[in-house]
């Protein structure tokens, strides 16, 4: 059996689905792999270091195509390669069905089997596939190294003989995964954290990073059985604004984190909201691919709204390719290792396992 990769859009897209380390475990399954020419040449991988673990490069992504059983991508392929797939073929990646519904409709209707790896359940066995949290780990470090970069005084509280400069006050909008990781570099970087989520459960785990949870008056627990957050009511959204409005006058940098799976981004950072934050703060928003969770978020674009920076990158995790990578290509495997069958050296697609019937798209 073949396990094939073909290249990304190296436009929008970094990221790669199989590193050289990972190679040894498909091999151990008895497994092949192939990859087009030039794979991970932008990432510094050579062809003649996949070749020497045993990779077997093929000049274009249509040999590459042909030859695999299972097609292994970060992204849903263009439409060139997605016509090429075969019948009974594998594909696994981010697949984003909400957004590639028609697209992958006609695949689906080709006999193509597909994984959509960011469908999968929070259960314990899924963890170590788990290529939501282990991304957003990287994103949540990442916004705040970069907002802190753009930011224009110290961050930790330093005592000299000239006077103490205060610590910057930092507010975490949502804490999943990516908030969780933002309040813990924040703090180790020594900057007083602030965090709201819209579910309760999150208290205790930013408390237990040092960080300050603010509670919306009467609020209760928007949390779905999955983990996820679910949409406030409106008389939530409006308390909630009247805590954050308050709270953003002292505050210096805002990293946006909210989500909710397969919807527009909620908008929580409201303008008249930004109007009082203080002069030379900072907004990060990570949520800026789905809308943004600021009113003046825009895609790959800096905002300068009255000495107020408003960031949102689509893919934050191209400026850190080599890690997400190596994370993404584990988490890979791992899925690909539940779904081949050790005794019959075949592909199994059995859906009485919960993590498979999650991810198959129908």
């Amino acid at each position: 059996m073949i396990v094939g990769s073909t290249l990304e859009n190296r436009k929008s897209e970094q990221r790669i689905s199989v590193t050289p380390e990972i190679v040894k475990k498909y091999k151990s399954l008895g497994l092949d792999v192939y990859l087009t020419k030039d794979y991970g040449s932008h990432l510094g991988i050579l062809d003649k270091v996949y070749e020497a673990e045993g990779v077997k490069i093929l000049k274009t992504d249509e040999e590459v195509i042909q030859s695999s059983d299972v097609i292994l991508q970060m992204n849903i392929p263009n439409d060139e390669n997605l016509k090429k797939l075969k019948k009974d073929q594998i594909l696994i990646g981010v697949l984003d069905p909400y957004r590639n519904d028609e697209r992958l409709k006609k695949i689906i209707e080709k006999k193509v089997n597909c994984f959509s790896l960011e469908l999968l359940p929070r259960i314990t066995r899924a963890q170590s596939m788990d290529i939501l949290s282990s991304q957003a780990n990287l994103a949540g470090y990442k916004a705040v190294i970069d907002s802190f970069a753009y930011f224009q005084k110290a961050i930790p509280m330093m005592m000299t003989a000239a006077g103490t400069i205060s610590a910057a006050k930092v507010l975490i909008v949502g804490a999943g995964v990516a908030g969780l990781q933002a309040i813990a570099t924040a703090k180790r970087m020594g900057a007083i954290v602030y965090a709201t989520d819209v579910r309760l459960a999150s208290k205790e785990q930013v408390e237990s990073l040092g960080g300050k949870f603010l509670i919306v008056e009467g609020s209760e627990n928007l949390e779905t059985e999955g983990g996820y957050a679910k949409e406030a009511s409106e008389s939530f959204k409006l308390k909630q604004e009247e805590l954050l409005k308050e709270t953003l006058k002292k505050i210096d940098i805002v990293i946006c984190t909210a989500l909710i799976p397969g919807k527009k981004a909620p908008i929580i950072i409201k303008k008249d909201m930004i109007d009082v934050m203080q002069n030379g703060s900072v907004i990060y928003d990570l949520a800026a691919s789905q809308g943004g969770n600021s009113e003046l978020t825009k895609v790959d674009q800096i905002i300068d709204n009255k000495g107020i920076k408003i960031m949102g990158e689509k893919n934050i995790l191209n400026k850190l390719p080599v890690s997400a990578s190596n994370l993404y290509s584990k988490n890979m495997f791992n899925f690909i290792n539940n779904l081949f069958d050790k005794e019959k050296k075949t592909f199994e697609i059995n859906l009485d396992d919960e993590i498979i019937e999650k991810t198959k798209l129908k």
